[in-house]
């Protein structure tokens, strides 16, 4: 075999790292393990070639939901970035021979020996990191696939290909760069079914629900297949809980009111997101705890308080368990009436269509795959909206505020941690930028880790069409009309500019999946729009005490 050369030979630049080396190669030739064992270690170091075998586990891995998607992503991340290491800058300035195949029978040799330099292990590199980066997503599943990792290391010496220290440095190579990823964007620290929502609220124990008032929206949840029937839980578990089913006509906001006048000691609802927000209004203005019984499609709200089912729900309820929550008022100049109280989101833009659009598919195609042919589809149509942030004038793809920080850290996030941070979470995607359009995509594309890493690298933040702050509240100034340019991008060149602007439709501002239209709000002139956080404002029934059961 020719001898390969490199600026230090780790095998004569270190006398006990050459005698170690040659040892345990003497060692490994002399193992015999059988020609069925010698053959499938053969096969399983060949399959490890350009990391086909890791690309087909994490494809396989990201089928299973969201944190395997994560676990995947980081894996292949880190694989990338130990695999250039090794392959390209390892390599090039280490070098070094090679063992000989001598000694090994034919059987065991690979059928394509490697001819590249030898120090360090691409392939043990590569393993260690996927298997690393798995781990810190997922720790159970990457102790299940440390066994295959350990294997393929092995392998390398089995076949002749590397010699140990080979394998050593790149194992650790592949480990240490998955564990300075981990450092540079941390691992999802999701919040445990056993941590409140919330800090502990006084709420009366209402065993039977004597003095609970709950409505019931019998068209929520119409989508979902064996939903449980509110109205017979209730008279199950609280059977003295005075439940009005909701009906055509009914003014939901009337009836709290009349159920406070009557002496009702907490209010409740059955339904969207829609109709707990009404009642949560209604709850704050009388002073009374809220109740929410999951009864929508998704359930946004009530899956961020822990109250995944009626008998969540239910439970607290009957042993006075409670948390204090926050919600935003949202005020618009030119309206009459009360603000409105907002519990999840308000948007401006294309956020509203961007999460209707990935919810038709996130179930057949999973959440960010469903993402990214949203945006794709979403973005290609969209109109800019045109409109004054906190002072900051400008076009906008996009504009999300949220109730509490959410996640992913991305244009579209989907869920919180905790109903008490305080802050409005704000995401805005500016429509001023050339190819502003096809920048967005991309980021949403490259979802949560992506756009974290992103943010941390000077040299790419600083071209990023997405922005994210957090603030207690948040003012908004939108043209008459809202100004809006239409979907030739114009004044963009990058776009594809067109001498003309289309006529701009109304503004439509969404929260808590209700729509308000501008069109017609404040004559003329331009329209205010507050929305500001009202720490700790509803006393929800919810989990309060994490050692609780």
């Amino acid at each position: 075999m020719p001898r390969v050369t490199g600026i230090v030979k780790p095998h004569e630049a270190f006398p006990g790292v050459a005698r170690l080396d040659r040892a345990i190669n003497d060692w490994t030739n002399r193992r015999a393990l059988g020609p069925r064992a010698d053959a499938a270690l053969s096969r399983l170091s060949a399959a490890a070639d350009h990391s086909v075998l890791w690309v087909g586990t994490a494809l396989g891995i990201a089928t299973t939901g969201r944190r395997g998607r994560e676990a995947a992503l980081r894996g292949y991340g880190s694989l990338l970035v130990s695999s250039l290491l090794a392959n390209v800058v390892g390599k090039t300035v280490f070098g070094g021979e090679r063992p000989s195949l001598e000694p090994l029978p034919l059987w065991r040799r690979l059928a394509d020996p490697p001819t590249s330099p030898s120090f360090p292990s691409g392939h043990s590199a590569s393993a260690a990191a996927f298997v690393t980066g798995v781990a810190i997503e997922w720790p159970t599943l990457g102790l299940a696939l440390a066994p295959l990792a350990g294997a393929v290391v092995y392998s390398r010496l089995h076949t002749g290909s590397h010699w140990f220290s080979d394998v050593a440095a790149g194992a650790a190579l592949g480990a240490g760069v998955a564990l300075a990823g981990r450092a540079l964007v941390p691992d999802r620290a999701e919040r445990g079914p056993d941590v409140p929502a919330g800090p502990p609220a006084v709420v009366p124990a209402l065993d039977d629900g004597v003095g609970l008032f709950v409505v019931v929206n019998p068209a929520a949840g119409s989508g979902r297949l064996l939903k449980e029937d509110p109205v017979a839980a209730l008279r199950a578990d609280l059977p003295r809980a005075e439940v009005h089913v909701l009906g055509e006509g009914d003014d939901l906001r009337h009836l709290f009111d009349e159920a406070a006048g009557r002496g009702a000691r907490a209010l409740g609802i059955s339904g969207g997101d829609g109709t707990v927000s009404t009642a949560a209004a209604a709850a704050r203005a009388h002073d009374l705890p809220l109740a929410v019984f999951p009864g929508g499609t998704l359930n946004h709200f009530a899956r961020a308080a822990d109250l995944t089912s009626m008998g969540a729900t239910i439970a607290a309820v009957r042993t006075g368990s409670g948390v204090t929550i926050d919600v935003a008022d949202l005020e618009v100049d030119g309206q009459d009436g009360p603000p409105r109280t907002v519990l999840n989101t308000f948007s401006a833009g294309v956020y509203p269509e961007l999460v209707t659009e990935r919810e038709k598919h996130e179930h057949r195609l999973g959440r960010w795959p469903a993402a990214v042919l949203a945006a794709a589809r979403v973005l290609r149509r969209a109109h800019r909206v045109r409109m004054e942030v906190d002072g900051n004038e400008g076009e906008y793809w996009s504009l999300f505020a949220g109730v509490n920080r959410y996640y992913p850290q991305s244009l579209a996030p989907v869920e919180r941690r905790r109903l008490d941070d305080g802050v409005l979470d704000v995401r805005t995607a500016r429509a001023e930028r050339r190819a502003s359009r096809l920048r967005t995509f991309v980021e949403v594309a490259a979802g949560d880790t992506g756009t974290r890493l992103a943010r941390r690298v000077p040299g790419v933040r600083r071209h990023l069409v997405v922005d994210a702050t957090a603030v207690p509240s948040l003012e908004l100034r939108f043209p008459a009309r809202g100004a809006v340019v239409g979907p030739d991008d114009r004044p963009v060149p990058d776009d594809g500019a067109s001498p003309e602007a289309e006529a701009s439709p109304p503004v439509v501002l969404a929260h808590d999946g209700e729509t308000l239209s501008l069109d017609g709000v404040g004559g003329a002139g331009p329209v205010v729009v507050r929305l500001t956080m009202r720490p700790g404002a509803v006393r929800l029934y919810a989990p309060s005490d994490p050692t609780d059961g």
